[in-house]
């Protein structure tokens, strides 16, 4: 009988915490250094490897994701090393799938050979703007001219990239949006992230909110009519909405990712990464230290490794159900229930779909369109 996770796959997480400047918006664990000692960093991530391949062996690898912070700021060399160490204990999937991040101003045509040359099969840029003004806005350090420089540099050495755009910006109109997402959709090669700006606690922006300095954000009907019309031009471009926030041409769509939402098991090195891990037929949730001084240092002692966590049943079917029903494919019913121990709410199943905000065909359990625009309310009904 297949575990759990095997539903999913099996991908590896590296984050490169640092970054050259700290976006206001960002709430992500990266931070802004003078200096890096990035061989030594290296070895602790060679190292975090090293122990990961003694408890989880006869994994295959079907994905690899290097994200940060700004992975390209990292030495071709030292990307190149840890592919191959994570080459050296496990077996990888026929045609995996090898992410890196990049950001436009840390982007150079030989860095960028040097990675693919030693291994990285896609990159996902992020844009986040096609405009000066909003850039600026945002913090970003590039400007509209250097991004897409970056993406002609990156679409002659790779084959997949992907890049991210941020909509519903300050002084933003429907107008706006669609002409910026229809020069996106031109540029694009097979994959699009497209995401609603929020404000989020302890970000630059979050403080300047509370203080009535973040002016312009868009009222929540524009907001969802700017989520709707993103999702009828990215169809009709061939992109299709395989995820709340992410479009794709078919089998495009980020392997990497879809670990995640189809709920498989990942393991995650580097500050602040997360993980979960099924060992003995037991699921845990891993998270490695925080500030990157505090995990060299614990790595260097043995592991960055901070928390390690049993997922209960109701943990697990909780999870894949908050995943799951952000992607278009949906949950399978029969897997949440084997999960949880117990059947899904009836009642409230019934509910939703008679409100069309649900979608069941078959094993298959889905969030319409609707049902996406309402995800949080959705999963309260139904959490175990």
């Amino acid at each position: 009988m297949n575990a759990d996770w095997q539903n999913g796959g099996f991908g590896i997480y590296v984050h490169w915490p640092f970054c050259q400047a700290k976006c206001p918006y960002c709430d992500f664990n990266s931070h802004v250094s003078r200096e890096i000692d990035e061989a030594r960093w290296l070895r602790s991530y060679l190292a975090e490897l090293d122990r990961a391949a003694l408890e989880l062996p006869n994994r295959i690898v079907t994905s690899i994701f290097f994200g940060g912070g700004t992975p390209s700021l990292m030495h071709p060399d030292s990307v190149t090393a840890i592919i191959e160490r994570i080459r050296k204990h496990w077996p990888m999937s026929n045609d995996p799938e090898i992410t890196l991040e990049a950001n436009p101003g840390s982007v150079e045509a030989g860095r960028f050979r040097g990675y693919a040359d030693g291994g990285v099969s896609r990159i996902s840029m992020g844009v986040q703007a096609l405009n000066d003004r909003d850039l600026k806005r945002l913090g970003r350090i590039h400007s509209v001219e250097e991004a897409k420089h970056a993406f002609d540099i990156a679409r002659s050495t790779f084959e997949r990239v992907s890049f991210d755009l941020i909509y519903a910006r300050q002084d933003q109109t429907l107008e706006n949006w669609k002409n910026e997402l229809n020069e996106a959709l031109c540029l694009a090669i097979d994959h699009l992230s497209l995401y609603q700006l929020t404000i989020e606690k302890g970000t630059a922006f979050s403080a300047r909110y509370e203080k009535g300095g973040l002016t312009g954000l868009p009222v929540e009907d524009l907001a969802a009519d700017m989520y709707d019309i993103t999702n009828e031009l990215c169809e009709r471009a061939g992109f299709s909405g395989y995820e709340v926030s992410n479009y794709a041409k078919i089998g495009a769509e980020s392997r990497h990712n879809l670990i995640y939402w189809r709920y498989g098991d990942y393991l995650g090195i580097g500050p602040g990464a997360h993980g979960r891990l099924t060992i003995n037929g037991q699921r845990h949730a891993t998270e490695h230290y925080k500030m990157p001084n505090a995990w060299l240092e614990n790595s260097e002692r043995g592991t960055g490794e901070k928390v390690r966590n049993q997922l209960s049943a109701t943990d697990q079917a909780n999870e894949y159900l908050m995943m799951g029903l952000r992607i278009s494919e949906g949950i399978d019913v029969a897997r949440i229930e084997a999960l949880a121990k117990q059947p899904l709410n009836e009642i409230a199943l019934s509910h939703l779909i008679e409100l069309g905000l649900l979608k069941r065909k078959g094993p298959q359990l889905r969030a319409s369109s609707q049902g996406r625009l309402l995800l949080n309310s959705v999963i309260a009904e139904l959490i175990f």
